[in-house]
């Protein structure tokens, strides 16, 4: 089957559509994060699952309400906080007097999109229990393995400044997430926006679903089939491999890694209304897929040097395939 096969399966239209729309309606609550919406968007369309970390008040809770609120699905929001234990967020078995036998009482893990505030402030058994359900959409309890509603979906936050009482995050645990997205403060213009919009009421308030589930199902399929050449897969692979090999870096990008970078490139190109993926898409994405998978070298951070410094010299120093 050649591209021209390929591409020609491949309704891209709808793809654009609602990404179009999903930005115009999470806009009006958000001033000015058009790309950090985007982001949201493309990983819905992964079934991955984003961090946005940054200071307080930017908008990190807000984006992830008004994103959950676009979509006529199940939401639910755990407050992390060092006394939370795996089975508040799991559920548990309990006895029922009534008929004598026990059952399961899901915990708001079971939701399509979960929001988890302040990830970093649980403790690491906790951190833990969410592998499972970050990678396999399913969960364990008392040797039990139910899955995950789908499309399913989760949105932790965390603050990149304070530092007591919190627990970083395990490699393992940041390598299943397959976006990081940084909000910035936004412009003098745009604040002034804020305040005029959320001046006399809330807009998050009158938000409402633009999407079904079973519709961002379907528009998950789609986005699986916008072409990959092999150039591109190519440079995908020598991205990642470039991590593994660069002098700063103490420990590169996983194979996950390389699948993320390929699901999003492709989500990208879609929402685009293009059918297939070009070396811009890749290189676009590369630093919010990669620069929390790898592990700078202390002596390097103290010359200065960043995961986004080191995948942005990457990025600039390998060959881009020809078109």
């Amino acid at each position: 089957m050649d591209k021209t096969d390929e591409m020609n399966k491949v309704d891209v239209g709808r793809l654009k559509a609602m990404a179009d729309r999903f930005r115009s309606n999470v806009g009006n609550v958000l001033v000015g994060k058009e790309k950090a919406i985007d982001q949201i968007f493309i990983a819905l369309l992964c079934e991955g699952h984003v961090l946005i970390e940054d200071v307080p008040g930017v908008g990190k809770t807000l984006l992830a309400k008004a994103a959950a609120r676009s979509m006529n699905c199940t939401f639910r929001r755990i407050q992390c906080t060092p006394d939370l234990l795996p089975s508040d967020m799991m559920g548990i078995q309990f006895f029922n007097q009534k008929t004598c036998e026990f059952e399961f009482r899901p915990g708001p893990i079971h939701s399509n999109i979960v929001l988890v505030d302040e990830i970093n402030r649980a403790m690491p058994r906790t951190q833990s229990a969410l592998l499972e359900c970050m990678q396999e959409q399913q969960v364990t309890v008392d040797l039990k393995s139910m899955s995950l509603p789908r499309p399913f979906m989760l949105i932790a936050t965390q603050n990149p400044i304070e530092l007591e009482g919190t627990f970083p995050l395990p490699e393992a645990q940041l390598d299943r997430f397959l976006l990081k997205v940084k909000l910035g403060y936004p412009s003098p213009e745009e604040e002034n926006t804020v305040l005029s919009r959320f001046q006399h009421s809330n807009p998050l308030e009158e938000l409402t679903s633009i999407v079904e589930s079973s519709e961002l199902v379907e528009l998950q399929k789609i986005c699986r089939q916008v072409f990959v050449e092999e150039s591109i897969r190519d440079y995908i692979v020598r991205v990642n491999g470039a991590t593994r090999e660069n002098a700063d870096i103490k420990l590169g990008t996983s194979t996950r890694a390389a699948l993320g970078l390929q699901a999003a490139s492709q989500a990208l190109a879609g929402i685009q209304g293009r059918e297939y993926v070009i070396p811009d898409d890749v290189k676009r994405l590369a630093p919010f897929v990669l620069s929390h998978r790898v592990i700078v070298k202390t002596e390097a951070r103290l010359r200065g040097r960043s995961e986004d410094s080191i995948i942005e010299e990457i990025l600039a120093t390998l060959p881009v395939p020809a078109e």
